[in-house]
């Protein structure tokens, strides 16, 4: 479902994403919120943006952004899955509907990032046909962020 970053359906992504960002990073959780809800929320509206949770039995279970990175590419940001419900295919699930949504705007590629320390979102993107855009070979944490892209046209 599409939700604006001020629907109590993303506070829970939000808050995950910062207890699983400071428990990787060794930053403070409340640190991180400020900087995930640092950014305008209708960065992720329509036109330019969406921002989906997959929920079940009301519980937002799973969710992802995207924003306008330039005019023909969607940037893909905050894929999380809840802890309980990784594994099952609901991040696979988020990256589809977010890669249909930016395809139906107008965009013919994504870009994203993802952190040094996050082996399962690398894995997620690479299976999902995400190109990297650095050296796979370079030790993960020498290489810092890990940018990847997706020609999505039809």
């Amino acid at each position: 479902m599409s939700i604006t970053q001020d629907d109590p359906l993303a506070a829970p992504l939000l808050q995950d994403l910062a207890r699983e960002y400071a428990s990787r990073y060794g930053r403070s959780p409340d640190e991180l919120r400020e900087e995930l809800e640092s950014y305008p929320g209708d960065e992720f509206a329509a036109p330019h943006g969406a921002l989906i949770v997959a929920v079940l039995c009301g519980v937002p279970i799973a969710g992802g952004a995207y924003r306008r990175f330039d005019c023909r590419t969607a940037e893909l940001k905050r894929i999380w899955t809840a802890r309980a419900y990784r594994g099952k295919g609901f991040g696979r699930l988020v990256v589809s509907e977010l890669e249909r949504s930016a395809r139906d705007r107008g965009y013919r590629r994504i870009y994203l990032t993802t952190g040094w320390n996050q082996p399962e979102a690398v894995a997620l993107y690479l299976a999902a046909g995400y190109r990297p855009l650095y050296d796979q070979g370079l030790p993960s944490e020498s290489i810092g962020i890990h940018p990847f892209e997706k020609a999505i046209a039809a």
